[in-house]
């Protein structure tokens, strides 16, 4: 029996591991580059939101996408079941002012999500914590989540199971492979064979953690912050700076996540939070670039802005229906690399 095409993946991240996993499974001999420990890749430091909804609603980028987001979402229970993982699918609630919740709930209905609206008993309940003054809140169900860190050991696992091998090394190239999959995020390194990198920006991110204070209701959005579980303790994100690639932490961003969070639940006011920063990486239209590059066997799976743990199974699956000239389903072309060619 004659092996598969053997593959280069470039990054241990969210898009790079699910995409190993997918082609391994699909017959192919798959290699996975990456210099890093994958805690410290943009992947290892997200929350996980797989949240095609409150996206769409609080991200001027995404709220074009939603369908695109809500297939993807779709794609998980799948993946979770063939890699051991595990999605929360207890929801998000957001809470705020008069006009914020006007505002979401509005936006909501425009994508045909309808929120349920709860009262402060309830939203007690499923935000334990909760400043009493946010007296009401709008619960959606079609957001799930998974914890970052164990997703990304749960996803190298399986594919370590499934054949696919582990290089701590940054790729240069094909590195003997018949094709190229760049997962490197932000990185540039391999625009050599990749000139579609150059459409990428970079987005830097903070995100906060503490041990002080274990919460384990759903995900709370607020105007400028959501707070969520994290393993034992609570985390706060996420900032947003366009343009900036350094990992540096910078004290006005964490001041701003401390504050917004303590807003939303007082006793985080007082907490002692480790800061952590990330640098994603995203296109002009805000979806990421998958499919074919513009040299022959290169492939793209790269530039999903804040929603890169979401779009994982989508990615996956396109990026093996490239490979082994399948049917890529209805959002190819919309994702596909060449989409800003001006031929």
């Amino acid at each position: 029996m004659s092996k598969g095409p053997k593959i280069t993946v470039a990054g241990a991240g969210a898009l790079g591991l699910t995409t190993a996993l997918a082609l391994a499974d699909a017959g192919a001999e798959v290699t996975v580059f990456d210099p890093g420990a994958p805690a410290a890749s943009a992947s290892g430091v997200a929350a996980g939101m797989l949240a095609p909804a409150f996206e769409a609603v609080l991200d001027a980028h995404a709220s074009p996408h939603f369908d695109i987001l809500t297939a993807a979402r779709d794609l998980w229970p799948a993946l979770e079941a063939r890699a051991g993982l595990s999605v929360d699918r207890s929801g998000a609630v957001a809470v705020g002012d008069a006009d914020f919740l006007g505002g979401v709930k509005q936006n909501l209905l425009g994508l045909g999500v309808h929120p349920a609206e709860l009262e402060r008993r309830a939203l007690g309940g499923l935000a334990p914590g909760l400043d009493p003054a946010l007296g009401r809140g709008l619960l959606v169900r079609e957001d799930w989540r998974i914890e970052a860190g164990a997703t990304l050991a749960g996803l190298r696992k399986a594919a370590e199971a499934a054949g696919v091998q582990f290089r701590q090394a940054q790729a240069t190239g094909f590195e003997g492979g018949e094709r190229l999959v760049i997962a490197t995020g932000a990185g540039r390194d391999l625009a050599v064979v990749a000139p579609e990198l150059d459409l990428l920006t970079p987005i830097k991110g903070h995100i906060l953690r503490t041990g002080d204070q274990i919460y384990e209701g759903v995900v709370v959005r607020g105007p400028g912050a959501y707070v969520t579980g994290a393993p034992a303790g609570t985390s706060v994100g996420a900032t947003m700076q366009a343009g900036v690639a350094d990992l540096a932490i910078e004290p006005a961003e964490v001041e701003r996540l401390r504050a917004a969070g303590g807003r939303l639940f007082p006793a985080l006011a007082k907490a002692k939070f480790t800061a952590r920063t990330g640098v994603r990486a995203a296109t002009p239209d805000g979806l990421p670039l998958v499919g074919r590059g513009r040299h022959h066997g290169v492939l793209l799976a790269t530039g999903a802005r804040r929603n890169g743990w979401l779009l994982a199974p989508l990615v996956a699956r396109l990026i093996v229906a490239c490979v082994t000239e399948g049917e890529a389903g209805p959002f190819a072309e919309r994702l596909s690399p060449g989409r800003f060619s001006q031929t």
